[in-house]
């Protein structure tokens, strides 16, 4: 597989990680579910700045895999509100690995959208702010 470079986008990732060997699969590349797992934190904390307060995922709309992630590899995960409803908030999250210390290349790895919903202290819907973060 030919890494093709791409840039990042502007600002800061929400997330940013170096998956280790134990995180790997029995064929050397990185859990699909380690980066699930990660996509999901991304996204929470992408919606919990944007409702002020505590989220919960409802759903994960879409997830693309497009190029397998490799021990060793600088991780990072950006996230932006693309939809605000009354209780609930959709994210969109983009994950890049940084390749070849020696002689670095950014690639996309995975894109998804996920849907959080906020709530309150007991668990139950809240509005969303109308503020924007």
């Amino acid at each position: 597989m030919i890494d093709t470079p791409v840039s990042l986008p502007e600002g800061q990732p929400a997330l940013r990680l170096v998956p280790m060997p134990k995180d790997e699969n029995m064929f050397g590349d990185i859990f699909g579910g380690w980066i699930m797992a990660h996509v999901d934190i991304a996204g929470g904390v992408e919606a919990m700045r944007r409702a002020h307060g505590r989220v919960a995922t409802v759903a994960v709309n879409s997830f693309h895999f497009k190029q397998p992630v490799s021990s060793g590899d600088v991780v990072s995960f950006y996230a932006h509100t693309v939809a605000v409803g009354k209780t609930s908030l959709t994210v969109a999250v983009e994950v890049f690995a940084e390749r070849h210390p020696q002689n670095p290349v950014m690639v996309k790895v995975t894109e998804a959208t996920l849907t959080y919903v906020a709530i309150d202290e007991t668990g139950n819907k809240r509005d969303v702010s109308p503020k924007s973060a």
